[in-house]
């Protein structure tokens, strides 16, 4: 009888990547590892299982260089691996250890491996009922066991976490192995680079030669920390690369409207690896249909739209940047200057913050003005947020409530003042001073304009020498084939298109009247990249495919049957629920006390249906009556267990995870 202890190591974790090579007072976690099962009196033989990969040739070589037996084997079939591993060094019993546990302690695996002989049972561990800290796991098993496991369920967890099945398995005669006080609290594996970072700080100075009491004794107690006890065996990829990019990113990506924890903490893919039509591919080769933004309203045709990418593709091959200039944008901007008839001129961006602050400039340069008065959602930049300089509250009704404008200047105060859409009094009373170098708003968004409101701003803006920006970002070409001010008949003298403009390829643009376009040559208005070929191209494809299928008919009838679907069934139910947006741009909502439990709980429900779904959807043309038909199936399903749940006064209790963070609002 052999018992043998395989160390699972690779470099490829999701989480923190090449972690089992990291240093803690220059000794790399292998190293540790190794060191300290180097004292236990029960295991035979100590072998290191790592994968074929490429990655792991460095952990090959360095596992030669310490003098410690490697094996390799599949990279993603763990289980497997040992299996493997085990048969070929004639093992009886195995010792399961992670490679990220470097204060792995000798004297708790003598314990177990004494209690799994003894007591002659087919697994034991001291993980069963957790009292030791986390990273001093144990487990110990017979290699019978885990093929008789394996036969009855071979999953793809179960590849992945090695005795998952094998703890799953009916019959399973199991000891469990605990300490007299309750240290399961403690966090003492490294599953991210804070870890390590707090794990080596908190150490004392001889800790490779502590057992684990020696080391409490000395007062180290690890990591401080809410993370769950062995919660990659629950994560998929995403959250797992969503955490490590929480570590090496701020906020954990570029925009707040993609952040996990806008939607589902803890349980939301975010991260894809295709995305075709409405199907998004994740990290863990899941599908789901996209019933909630489609790339933040940038895809209106879809993902992925043949030929769109072969014109992209086709640019590419023909070189995207050189010392020259591309055609492609003499030629967009004629074409958008031909669909606003009121213009003449265009400046290309690629960011919709970037093409506010364009615009902003311009109209700044142009009237020899400051003040800017705004209504909606315009961007990051320092112009747009000093209006909360004066008052945190000042963007509450069109950004975030309660917004820092940190990092802003002080100087900036006053010079962007917020009004209400519909307020055309409110407004008059700002421009009567005759400060204001432009007025800045959305179109419409969650409601439209009330009668004569649009043209009310724009008599405004002419008689007191403002220029008249429509920021038209989000909604334009969603309801006309141009900007939605086209259907009101009241022209501005600047606005801004991004989004859909490139469906999805990064490309903004800032039409307007030549007499205010011309400001642009009086200031400094410049940047390298407004110059690459590729989103002037897919604009291009993408005007091309518009204007041939009529979408934003398409777009605006699936929103409108979205719209009436949700009227209905949140009536049945009884619940008080606001519809409102655009039709291409759906968006619900309530003010009921558990509003954030409910809506937290749908989309959690709807994700295990197969569907990305929020309280906003954003119709594109490749939502097709047939994938529609199943979304509203769904809905109703989730929301009918939704409201016997909240009857029940059960709601929390289906929640899997935190309940979402307050969302991206635009109040206008």
């Amino acid at each position: 009888m052999k018992t043998l202890a395989i160390v699972q190591a690779r470099m490829s974790s999701t989480r923190f990547p090449g972690k089992i090579l990291e240093r803690i007072r220059g000794l790399s976690l292998l190293e540790l590892v190794g060191m300290r099962l180097s004292r236990s009196k029960a295991i035979d033989e100590l072998v290191f299982a790592i994968s074929e990969d490429a990655s792991d040739d460095v952990v090959a070589s360095e596992l030669h260089r310490l003098g410690h037996k490697c094996f390799r084997g599949s990279l993603d079939d763990v289980q497997q691996r040992f299996i493997e591993c085990a048969e070929l060094f004639g093992a009886t019993n195995i010792v399961r250890i992670t490679a990220d546990c470097p204060l792995i302690d000798w004297g708790i695996v003598d314990a177990v491996a004494e209690l799994f002989l003894e007591s002659g049972v087919d697994y034991a561990s001291n993980t069963i009922e957790p009292t030791f800290p986390d990273g001093l796991d144990v487990e110990i098993f017979s290699l019978a066991s885990l093929l008789e496991a394996r036969k009855i369920h071979d999953s793809p967890l179960g590849r992945e976490h090695v005795t998952y099945e094998l703890r799953l398995s009916q019959g399973l005669n199991a000891k469990s192995f605990t300490h007299s006080s309750d240290f399961s609290g403690l966090r003492w594996t490294v599953d991210y680079r804070d870890d390590l970072r707090q794990i080596e700080y908190l150490l004392p100075e001889d800790f490779h030669n502590m057992s684990w009491l020696e080391l409490m004794d000395s007062g180290f107690l690890g990591v401080q920390s809410d993370k769950q006890r062995n919660e990659g065996i629950f994560m998929g990829k995403g959250q797992k690369l969503w955490n490590r990019a929480k570590e090496i990113i701020p906020g954990g990506g570029m925009l707040l409207s993609k952040r996990s924890e806008m939607f589902l903490p803890d349980q939301w893919p975010s991260y894809y690896s295709k995305a075709k039509g409405i199907e998004i591919t994740d990290l863990d080769g899941r599908k789901f249909l996209d019933f909630s933004m489609m790339s933040v309203g940038t895809c209106s045709l879809g993902y992925g739209v043949d030929s769109i990418n072969s014109a992209v593709k086709n640019a590419v091959n023909d070189g995207v940047m050189s010392t020259l200039n591309s055609p492609a944008e003499v030629e967009l901007a004629e074409r958008l200057v031909a669909l606003h008839p009121w213009s003449d001129m265009v400046r290309f961006a690629r960011t919709g913050g970037e093409a506010n602050a364009i615009a902003v400039r311009i109209a700044r340069a142009k009237t020899g003005k400051d003040k800017i008065a705004i209504c909606g959602y315009h961007g990051w930049h320092d112009w747009y947020l000093s209006a909360n300089l004066s008052s945190e509250s000042n963007l509450d009704g069109h950004l975030l409530p309660g917004l820092e404008p940190a990092g802003v200047p002080r100087d900036l105060v006053g010079t962007t003042v917020p009004f209400e859409y519909n307020d055309i009094d409110g407004l008059r009373k700002l421009l009567a001073s005759g400060d204001f170098a432009a007025v800045k708003m959305e179109v419409s968004r969650n409601f439209g304009p009330q009668e004569g409101f649009l043209q009310a701003v724009r008599d405004l803006c002419t008689k007191h020498g403002a220029v008249l920006i429509f920021d038209e970002c989000t909604s334009g070409f969603r309801e006309t084939f141009g900007g939605l001010h086209l259907k009101y008949g009241v022209n501005p003298d600047l606005a801004m298109f991004g989004k859909a403009l490139g469906n999805g390829f990064a490309i903004t643009a800032v039409v307007g009247k030549a007499i205010v376009m011309q400001a642009a040559q009086s200031t400094f208005i410049s940047s390298t990249f407004w110059t690459e070929r590729l989103g002037p191209v897919a604009a291009l494809a993408t005007l091309d495919v518009m204007e041939k299928t009529k979408s934003w008919e398409k777009i605006s009838a699936n929103g409108a049957k979205i719209k009436n679907h949700w009227r209905e069934t949140f009536s049945k139910l009884g619940l008080e629920v606001n519809v409102g947006g655009l039709d291409a741009l759906a968006t619900f909502a309530s003010a009921d006390p558990a509003w954030n439990s409910m809506k937290t709980l749908f989309t959690q429900e709807m994700l295990r249906k197969g569907m990305l779904a929020t309280s906003a959807f954003y119709s594109s043309t490749s939502h097709s009556d047939e994938n529609m038909q199943r979304y509203f199936k769904a809905f109703d399903e989730v929301f009918q267990e939704i409201i016997e749940l909240k009857n029940d006064g059960d709601l929390d209790s289906r929640l899997e995870g935190p309940l979402a963070h307050g969302g991206f609002k635009r109040l206008n």
